[in-house]
């Protein structure tokens, strides 16, 4: 086990080194540049687009618009929202939380290219249901070398969705429910199998289903209860977002999880854009394999409807968390050394709610990790059938879930680390190809523009 920590650490450093930042960001402000900024500009028609009766009408040609948004949120609403933020403000200082926005925001061209790109050359199975994805992008736009580079994508996706979908989700789940209910790690991971396993045997139909109920009420309740956290300490709020604005670009810590201790600018840079990454999947490409089965009448809608997911995820419910932790005070406090994840959370949120406080945080933590599994298993099948011509499905489902059952009892640094292997490796080929139909997705955009205008 001490052999896999050090080479799983060894990884993380070199995959999130300087140069895999500087693509992420570097790749968000290119789009946004060559997208004539209509990511932003159009942010309030996507917002109102999202909650119009048009997006969530379905049909036999493809899930709703909304449905297809809600399942690409439940992979990614889920522990980065809660355990995520967390750990970044412990490892980076309150200035990490600062550079997960700043990813967002870049990140939203990058969303909104990736899925139209995948609603654009996408396929339709004998059903005529569409499918599809960043690695059939890769195969219908690049020739050969993109067969191979989607080929390349598939196979981390499906790493992905072990790493990001299954084993780290768990282990959220467990870790929440055993400190606040003191339920075995084990059964919770075989409760939680299961359910899962129940759901994702109705395919997208199902895990749409279930994602357009859950994934909006567990978000309205988590919302609601960090909202009264942050309030409860409005008299800390302005020091708060002092300290969070300073620290993102001073190399100190105020009140950081390392207890005041220096934490480097890199270190603050490397936190906030590894877990705001965690938590949105900008620039990944997993939502493009949701957004591929929406039922649309233009790729760059339901890009645009696809993109307003990093300000659900990431600029409302990250920033709420992050807020809700120091203005809460316990960052850094002395009760508070070397406790991390889920249990900082909970300790912010009975700063004012007492006790249910940190039980709202285990129930959320639980719904959040589980719409999470399910949300993936749907795109690392669609990546494992990529690979295998659709062969497997059935085997790939019982694997997924059982993964779940060994998540839960691995500890959370190893999972997480796990997790952002994955990530980077996602990230890679998928930018890569980004940079490469950014042409195209422009095209799109400006198409689109058109029809707005009129």
């Amino acid at each position: 086990m001490a052999v896999l920590e050090s080479w799983l650490r060894a990884a993380e450093r070199v995959l999130w080194g300087p140069g895999t930042l500087a693509l992420l960001l570097g790749t968000g402000a290119f789009l946004t540049v060559r997208l004539d900024f209509l990511p932003w500009r159009n942010l309030g028609w996507a917002l109102r687009s999202v909650l119009s009766r048009e997006a969530r009408q379905g049909g036999r040609d493809g899930v709703s618009p909304f449905s297809a948004l809600m399942t690409a949120l439940a992979a990614t609403i889920g522990t980065g929202n809660i355990v995520g933020v967390a750990t970044a403000l412990t490892a980076g200082g309150p200035g990490a939380l600062v550079w997960m926005e700043v990813s967002a925001l870049l990140g939203m061209a990058t969303k909104f290219a990736e899925c139209t790109l995948a609603v654009k050359y996408r396929r339709r199975d004998r059903q005529g249901q569409p499918y599809g994805g960043p690695m059939y992008v890769m195969a219908a736009a690049l020739g050969r070398p993109g067969a191979v580079l989607g080929a390349v994508f598939a196979v981390f996706a499906v790493g992905a969705s072990f790493g990001i979908g299954s084993l780290t989700q768990a282990n959220s789940i467990a870790g929440a429910l055993s400190a606040s209910f003191s339920l075995p790690p084990l059964a919770v991971g075989a409760v939680t199998a299961a359910l899962a396993l129940v759901i994702i045997l109705g395919g997208i139909q199902g895990i749409s289903r279930v994602s357009s109920v859950l994934v909006p009420a567990m978000a309205v309740l988590y919302l609601g209860a960090g909202l009264a956290v942050i309030l409860g300490n409005w008299r800390n709020l302005p020091q708060a977002v002092g300290d969070i604005l300073l620290c993102a670009v001073s190399p100190r810590a105020a009140a950081g999880g390392a207890a005041g201790t220096a934490v480097s600018f890199f270190t603050t840079l490397r936190w906030g854009v590894a877990r705001g990454v965690f938590s949105n999947e900008a620039g990944l490409g997993s939502a493009a394999i949701s957004a591929a089965s929406a039922r649309t009448d233009s790729p760059a809608r339901q890009g645009y409807i696809s993109m307003t997911g990093i300000v659900f995820d990431t600029l409302i419910l990250c920033t709420v968390t992050g807020l809700a932790i120091c203005a809460s005070g316990v960052l850094g406090a002395p009760e508070a050394q070397g406790v991390d994840g889920a249990a900082l959370t909970i300790l912010a949120f009975q700063t004012v709610l007492g006790q249910a406080g940190g039980a709202l945080v285990s129930v959320c933590v639980t719904l959040f990790a589980f719409s999470t599994i399910i949300g993936w298993a749907y795109q690392g099948e669609t990546a494992f059938g990529y690979l295998t011509g659709g062969r497997g499905i059935p085997a790939y489902r019982a694997a997924f879930a059982l993964a779940a059952l060994w998540g839960a009892a691995v500890k959370l640094e190893t999972v997480f680390r796990l997790a952002d292997i994955c990530n980077a490796l996602m990230a890679l080929p998928n930018l890569l190809c980004l940079l490469l139909l950014s042409g195209v997705a422009a095209a799109e955009a400006r198409a689109f523009q058109t029809r707005l205008r009129r």
